[in-house]
Formats: structure tokens, sequence, C-alpha cells
């Protein structure tokens, strides 16, 4: 079988950050590695879990809900795959990570979609984990900028 294009990645390179994983057609996919690969520290369930419910909803509840195609998490766990239409520019969709992550760092509340009838494991929730991860991704993210978006070979 044909190698897909993000096991070409060398993830030993790969820092925190937000980078163009790849275009497809009027799609970008956005890495967002929260966690440095087999770096031995990962995202917990819990905490992932709620990641999503809040970052899926905040996005899609922004100026630009219309054009976000998907939010979710990294099989392994070191971070979110975010896709939207191409008509979102990179320095936009890079904006609005970072207002998402601020919400989450701040959020206090009543979990998004976690409701028994909402939810497949409305139990495996974890915002202060949530909340630690947006505020440290905020911290990554405060000087990122269009060009830090590139792999590194």
């Amino acid at each position: 079988m044909k190698t897909i294009a993000s096991f070409t990645v060398n993830h030993d390179l790969l820092e925190k950050g937000m980078y163009i994983s790849r275009i497809d057609g009027d799609v970008v996919t956005y890495d967002i590695r929260m966690k440095k690969p087999n770096g031995g520290d990962y995202l917990s369930n819990g905490a992932m879990h709620t990641f999503e419910h809040l970052f899926a909803t905040r996005a899609r509840n922004s100026e630009f809900g219309e054009q976000v195609v998907y939010v979710g998490p990294m099989g392994c766990r070191t971070g979110f795959y975010f896709l939207v239409r191409d008509c979102v520019k990179p320095e936009t969709a890079l904006q609005l990570v970072r207002d998402c992550f601020r919400f989450i760092a701040a959020f206090d509340g009543e979990i998004p979609g976690s409701k028994r009838r909402e939810c497949g494991n409305y139990l495996e929730h974890d915002l202060p984990g949530a909340r630690s991860v947006a505020e440290d991704m905020c911290r990554v993210l405060a000087d990122w900028t269009v060009e830090d978006m590139r792999y590194r070979d």
C-alpha cells in the first residue's frame, strides 16, 4: 500500500505548534500539535474529549463556522486535526484557533454536548485537563506565524 502523507512527516522533528498538513481541493488540513510526538506525555482521554467538544463548538459558532469541515483528535493523542475550506486563509485559521484555545482556557460551565443523549461517552470528560492544555497552547501559539506553519525537514 502507498504510505499516506501524514506518515511521511518526520515526527522526531515535530514540536508543539500549528502546521499546514495538506491541501485537498478546497479543504486545508491543519495539524495542531499539542504534545511532542513520542515524548511520553500525551493528551488524556478525558481532557482530549472535553477539548474536542469545546473546540468544535467554538469553531463552528464563529463567523467562519460554515467553513469548518472537521475538528477532531489524533489517534496518537498528541494533537488535533482542524479542517477548513481554503477561503479561510492561514492567518485567519491561526487567529481562529488562538480564539478557540483562549475560549477553552477560560471556559467555566457545562460542557456543550456532554449529556448522555448527546454524547457516546458522556462520563469521560476532564475540563481542568482541557483548560490546562489550552493554556499551554495559548503560550505556544502566541507568536506563531504563517511561516511557522511549514513542517521542518
